[in-house]
């Protein structure tokens, strides 16, 4: 039985399980996913541990995703975003499937990755986003709540630009795309972009699934937005790592399935 798992602490929430182990269930897999907690000092001890027990993949959550970049190979995206959510433990190479999940999460509505793209967050999920839609050629503007952390990641990130929470009116409304990569709308049932900025000519990611409808999304739908929900963003970087690990392609309707069951 190959045995494969998700690294964090806390993860009684994740959806990972379920997901995953669809994909295994579907292609007829010997497969199991487990979720492992390690204390967070104890990170090494925990991936010296996988390797022993010959743990395939790994996927890594929150507070590991940086910390891990010490103890694997992370391939060139992986390195620039500089977070790690995806290792293959055999060959000991961290991946980043965030990025590549919000795109591919694009692609499956039909929305073009041309023109302009506005990232809300500068965080952990805006830093794989900006990069995986600049590596499509899209021009990148960077929205943050702390403009010196956006100008940080602009400078990183090829065609890109910082502005503050302020100039989302503007950016948004000359935008392609949109994507909120921060947590606002999960807690309470607000937006983080203006309503009136929204329309009909931009497709927009709303990277929080629970709630699966946000505010955000609510408000795009009004304007006559391509709309796209966490829950697919969450899916294909799950569908990223299982083709990292296995080498096959994911069964996205069974992975689709198990999450939206649960969502």
């Amino acid at each position: 039985m190959n045995v494969f798992g998700l690294l964090g602490n806390p993860v009684g929430h994740s959806l990972s399980p379920p997901m995953h182990e669809s994909a295994y269930d579907a292609l007829g897999m010997d497969a199991r996913y487990v979720t492992f907690e390690p204390h967070p000092d104890d990170l090494e001890r925990a991936l010296t541990g996988a390797r022993a027990l010959g743990i395939v993949g790994l996927n890594v959550t929150i507070p590991f995703k940086q910390d891990v970049l010490s103890f694997v190979d992370p391939d060139p995206l992986a390195g620039r975003i500089g977070a790690v959510n995806t290792i293959d433990i055999a060959e000991g190479i961290g991946y980043n499937t965030d990025a590549e999940g919000a795109v591919r999460a694009l692609r499956s509505h039909d929305v073009a990755l041309s023109g302009t793209a506005v990232v809300v967050g500068a965080g952990g999920a805006g830093r794989a986003v900006a990069f995986g839609l600049a590596d499509e050629g899209m021009t990148v503007r960077i929205a943050n709540r702390t403009v010196e952390r956006a100008n940080e990641l602009a400078q990183d990130v090829p065609n890109a630009s910082s502005h503050g929470l302020d100039s989302l009116s503007e950016i948004v409304a000359e935008a392609d795309v949109l994507v909120n990569a921060t947590s606002v709308g999960m807690d309470e049932d607000i937006s983080p972009v203006p309503a009136t900025a929204l329309h009909a000519d931009c497709a927009v990611l709303d990277a929080v699934y629970t709630p699966i409808e946000t505010r955000l999304l609510r408000d795009a739908q009004r304007a006559g937005a391509t709309t796209v929900d966490g829950g697919w963003m969450l899916l294909y970087q799950g569908a990223v790592a299982f083709e990292h690990w296995t080498g096959r392609d994911a069964p996205i309707d069974s992975m689709n399935n198990a999450l939206r069951d649960r969502l």
